[in-house]
């Protein structure tokens, strides 16, 4: 009776740990990041273009991509904190790890450069959009040139 017992609480702590995450392992969390930046990238990708008038501007697309970019760029960070993510085989630098406080505050400042590039598209005018447009790329930038392996 005592070792079933054991055996339910074991499997009841484990199944709160699991539940607790989004993630069942350390891959899974590289992969889901991975995927967050990529939706991030194609829907920045998208206002750039329309920045340099390699396509043309469309109020309206700008203020549908910029408005994802809130909401997405909220998403890739908990997954470095994954325990083993560190180890995963990604194009992410050691540097993330040894630094996670200054990692952090460059996730917090590309998610607040964002929210600006979201007020800048709902005016709807390229020329405010541009200035956002070149400091969000400029976050970016800095935290790949940092933390990313290429």
């Amino acid at each position: 009776m005592k070792n079933l017992f054991i055996l339910i609480a074991l499997s009841t702590a484990s199944t709160g740990a699991l539940a607790a995450s989004a993630f069942s392992d350390a891959e899974d969390a590289v992969s889901y990041r991975q995927h967050s930046f990529q939706l991030i990238r194609h829907n920045f990708a998208d206002l750039g273009d329309m920045v340099k008038g390699q396509v043309p501007f469309d109020a309206e697309r700008a203020k549908r991509r910029a408005a994802a970019l809130v909401s997405l760029t909220t998403l890739p960070w908990e997954a470095f904190e994954v325990p083993g993510a560190d180890k995963a085989e990604s194009s992410a630098k050691a540097d993330i790890w040894q630094n996670l406080q200054d990692f952090k505050q460059k996730a917090e400042k590309f998610q607040a450069d964002a929210a600006a590039l979201n007020t800048a598209a709902s005016s709807g005018s390229l020329d405010q959009i541009k200035p956002a447009v070149m400091a969000f790329a400029k976050n970016c930038k800095a935290c790949h040139d940092k933390y990313k392996a290429d």
